[in-house]
């Protein structure tokens, strides 16, 4: 009896344990089938579009990320060729298939003569002769005079007429070219500097000039110089010139002037300019001393009726100095003096 009894609570544990273990199974079963019916219900037309839209750009930034790693694995693949290549040379071109231009012409072939009724150039009436008709610009002579000052000057002390004026003749790089600078009071002249120069050009503004000086004048010696110096336009257009000289019994001096011309308008132009002169030792015969001897600052302005004649008025500051300004002194003149001057610009 107890066996029995003891059977029977063990078929009933059993049954309630197999019981149990399908109840959970059932229950995802039934989730299982409500999940199915849920993906099997319609969904929204928009919700379509958007996945859609979704999805297309997906496969596009996947192919274009493709594209770019096969780019650069195509890069690293083409460096690394060359890397082991080197810098091998290229295989020269061969020409030797190509066919060049030349030979005789073909026999039907126009005439070059034919549309000239068989005149040629160089022969007959068209012959140019043994000497050359046409010449290059720097194969030509070219001349001009320039009278920069021709102008009375009045002062404390002066009263004289002066002048300053350039000629040359010559090509584009080599030319003579002559220098004139005086004064005349009382009709006579009372200072005058001539120069004879040879000008070659070594540069595209600029000329070295080689020559004599003389130096004359009314009651005073003659005093003669070789002369070597350069002229031209420095940058920003100051016209600049600069001449040394060697003279007898071991003198020496040497000149410097600068001019610029402001053009107030096309036709009014204002010119400053300055001038110096230096000598290496004192020549008491005629008033200067070493050093310093003297120079002029002055303006004049300008009025162009045409590029070859303009008249101008001015004023200029004449100054001697050291020894030079001593011997003036000594003499009953005046170290310095300022001048009013007008005069006439030509050139031709």
């Amino acid at each position: 009896m107890p066996s029995n009894i003891l059977l029977a609570i063990l078929l009933a544990a059993a049954g309630i344990g197999a019981a149990w273990g399908q109840q959970p199974h059932q229950h995802d079963h039934g989730d299982h089938q409500q999940h199915q019916q849920h993906q099997q219900h319609p969904q929204h037309p928009q919700h379509q579009e958007h996945q859609q839209d979704q999805q297309h750009r997906q496969d596009q930034q996947h192919q274009e990320h493709q594209q770019d790693q096969q780019h650069r694995e195509h890069q690293q693949h083409q460096e690394h060729q060359q890397h082991q290549h080197g810098s091998a040379a290229k295989p020269a071109m061969d020409h030797g298939d190509m066919k060049m231009q030349g030979g005789s012409a073909p026999p039907d072939a126009r005439d070059p003569h034919a549309y000239s009724g068989g005149h040629r150039l160089g022969v007959g009436q068209y012959a140019l002769g043994p000497h050359r008709q046409l010449h290059m610009a720097d194969e030509h002579l070219f001349g001009s005079v320039l009278v920069d000052r021709l102008e009375w000057a009045r002062g404390s002390d002066t009263n004289a007429a002066a002048y300053e004026a350039q000629a040359w003749f010559g090509g584009t790089y080599d030319r003579l070219v002559i220098k004139a600078e005086g004064e005349v009071e009382r009709g006579k002249v009372h200072e005058a500097r001539t120069e004879l120069l040879w000008g070659h050009a070594i540069a595209s503004y600029w000329d070295t000039q080689l020559g004599i000086r003389n130096d004359a004048g009314h009651g005073r010696p003659a005093r003669n110089w070789l002369a070597f110096g350069v002229q031209g336009l420095a940058p920003y257009w100051f016209e600049l010139d600069a001449t040394g000289y060697l003279g007898t019994e071991g003198r020496t001096a040497l000149r410097l002037s600068a001019e610029y011309e402001l053009l107030v308008t096309q036709r009014l132009i204002l010119q400053p300019r300055v001038e110096a002169n230096f000598y290496g030792k004192n020549d008491r015969e005629i008033g200067v001393g070493s050093g310093l001897s003297n120079g002029a600052v002055g303006v004049r302005l300008r009025y162009e009726f045409s590029r070859q004649f303009a008249p101008y008025i001015g004023v200029e500051r004449y100054q001697t100095f050291g020894n030079t300004a001593d011997m003036v002194r000594a003499s009953g003149g005046r170290s310095g003096e300022t001048r009013f001057v007008a005069g006439v610009r030509v050139w031709f």
